[in-house]
Order: structure tokens, then sequence, then C-alpha cells
């Protein structure tokens, strides 16, 4: 998605792009508005210790690498943005032979391997978090935030979610994609006893696919007015109803929460790669735009102290939320359109020919 969000500005001043992506069932949806070119070359992650599923996905590394040089000598662009996962490994390699210059862009706080591995020879290194340049010493790393879908627009008012009451406190529940059984359980327990207690409070709950109908089931009996959804594709209106979220911490759910300053109780993934949701956290928290906490300790009895206590003070989370606006920087998109352009235009040095292509 930040990927597709820098091509469609850079498509909007004219520039030729095209997409090279791996042909995976999760990167369908995502592309469905797209009408540009694409490269599709197949790739899987590399784990981090030695196995035999290390040795495949070795091996399709290396044929992944072959089909992007064949691609490129074919049709070379000026210019590569690899947004920093396994899937950018070939491009980049294969920018490197035909000596195409590229800009990585780093969504969390801790680089990945492929950021680690490829930053020496970027033009650039765009990050969405300032605490990125204390891993990446000596390197040319520049903030631009995190590129965002255009339709996430704060100044856009949207129609608010079908909750009977709109002037109760709403805590908005995020598991990520695929929704998180481990929130779904606690969260749902603790507004019961919430409610119980006698506060008014609604919830707008993202609970994925095979929680969905239980989650409802446990808010309906707790007599909580909710809207729970397995997924949501358009959330600006849930983050304009929301006073508070509950989620988890990936790169993409920082910056949203930022760009609408929405405060936060993060729960950060406690198996992602690095444990990098809890650097994300960390950093929201030391600038007072989050509170944090780990799954381990999320029990039923502290999450509703904390809920109770958010409920008694609206002027502590009206601080989050100006911490977390003041935080980043906006018109992300742009900001990384800026840096493959230069990138494009020191390539062709002498040319003048445009549009060029990235």
């Amino acid at each position: 998605m930040p990927g597709l969000a820098t091509a469609s500005v850079l498509r909007a001043r004219g520039h030729a792009i095209t997409l090279w992506l791996t042909g995976r069932d999760t990167e369908k949806k995502s592309i469905e508005a797209w009408d540009g070119e694409i490269v599709r070359v197949p790739a899987e992650g590399f784990p981090t210790q030695f196995s035999l599923k290390g040795l495949r996905s070795g091996w399709k590394l290396w044929k992944a690498a072959g089909t992007c040089r064949r691609a490129m000598r074919e049709n070379r662009p000026d210019a590569l943005l690899a947004m920093g996962s396994f899937a950018s490994v070939g491009p980049i390699l294969a920018a490197r032979r035909w000596r195409v210059p590229y800009v990585l862009h780093e969504a969390n706080v801790l680089p990945g391997r492929a950021v680690r591995l490829f930053a020496r020879g970027a033009k650039a290194v765009a990050c969405s978090f300032e605490e990125t340049r204390y891993y990446m010493p000596g390197k040319n790393v520049q903030l631009t935030g995190m590129p965002l879908r255009r339709e996430l627009d704060p100044s856009i008012r949207h129609d608010p979610p079908d909750l009977p009451n709109r002037d109760r406190f709403t805590l908005l529940v995020m598991g990520g994609s695929s929704g998180a059984h481990t929130l779904n359980d606690r969260v749902t327990e603790a507004l019961g006893e919430v409610a119980r207690r006698g506060a008014a409070v609604q919830v707008i709950h993202l609970s994925g696919v095979q929680d969905e109908n239980w989650v409802r089931e446990r808010y309906l009996d707790a007599g909580i007015p909710c809207l729970v959804q397995a997924f949501a594709n358009k959330v600006s209106a849930l983050y304009q109803a929301a006073d508070l979220a509950v989620c988890r911490a990936g790169a993409s759910t920082c910056a949203e929460l930022s760009l609408f300053g929405v405060p936060s109780l993060m729960v950060p993934y406690p198996y992602a790669a690095n444990d990098h949701q809890t650097a994300n956290a960390r950093a929201l928290e030391k600038a007072g735009a989050a509170d944090v906490v780990s799954e381990k300790d999320l029990s039923v009895p502290w999450l509703v102290d904390y809920l109770m206590e958010s409920l008694r003070n609206p002027r502590r989370l009206a601080r989050m939320s100006a911490a977390l606006k003041a935080r980043t920087p906006g018109n992300a998109a742009e900001r990384l359109a800026d840096m493959i352009e230069q990138a494009a235009l020191e390539n062709k040095a002498n040319s003048s020919e445009a549009p060029v292509d990235v």
C-alpha cells in the first residue's frame, strides 16, 4: 500500500510506472484499481535460521533475481523504489547489475534485513520514524513518514459509523488485517466489566473473520453498543469516531493513528520479526503519543483499570492526540516521490527526455 500510494503520486506527475510484485494472493486486493504495467517475480521470505525451507527460499530468490535481471535489461527504468521486504531483493539486485539508482523505504523503526543489506548502495533511505537514523549511522537517511492511501484524509469529514450514540466514549479495537484472538478475548471481557461498573462506552471492533460472530455476541450480551466487522477497507470514519484505540503496532497502524490523532494503547505483536512492533510502539510512547503494554502483561483486571482511567482523564488523551499529530511529517508519498524523481534525474544526467520511467 505505501508503494502504491507513492506510485499514484508519481503517475499523477506524468511518469511511467511499473509495479514489481511477487504474485501473492495478499497483493490482489491492493492492486484492484491499478491499470498500469505489472511485473510478477515469485519469491518468498528467507528464514533467519538454516533449514530446508531456507534452502528453498534461497533458491527462489536466486531465480527471482535472474528473472528481474532479464526483465530490467529489456525495459530499464531510470530509478527503482524498493519498499524493503523480501520482494524487493530481486529488483534491487537487477538494478545494481544494470546501474539503475534505487531508493529504499523503511516502514518500521528497526531496519529490516533487505534495507540493511542494500542501504550502502542506495541513493537514499526514506524512513517513517526518526529513530531509524540511530540504526543506520553514516547512511543518507531522510524522514518522509509513511505513504498512505489518498482516501485517508482527516480534513474530510465522513459519515459516522452505525452506532446509536455519537456522544459516548468510543473505543476502536484493531488486531491487524487478520485480527488478533488474544486482543479480541481480553478486550471484550474487560469492556463487559467496564459496562457493569456503569461506564457509558461503545466499541468499534475489527475482529478478523474467525472471531467476528462471538465477539459481537459477547458485546450484545453485555449490553454494549457495538460495530463489529471482520475487517474494514474504509477506515477514515472509524478513526474520526474513536476516542481511544487498542491495537497492534505495525508501521501502517502507527502512521494512520498519527494522521488522525487517535491516542492508543498499543499491544505489539510478540512474534514480529526482530520484535519490530515493540520498537515502533516504544517510539510513540517516548513521544507521549501512545501507551504500551506487552501481550503477556495484558490481563483483564489491568485493562479494566486502564480503560476506566482513560474514561476519567480526557485531557491526557487530548495531549496524546496532539503529540501524535506533531510527530510525523505530512505528505509522505509526495516526499518519497520527490526522492525518486531526484534519483531518476541524476541518473539521466545530461538527458532531457521526459517523462522518466520509475
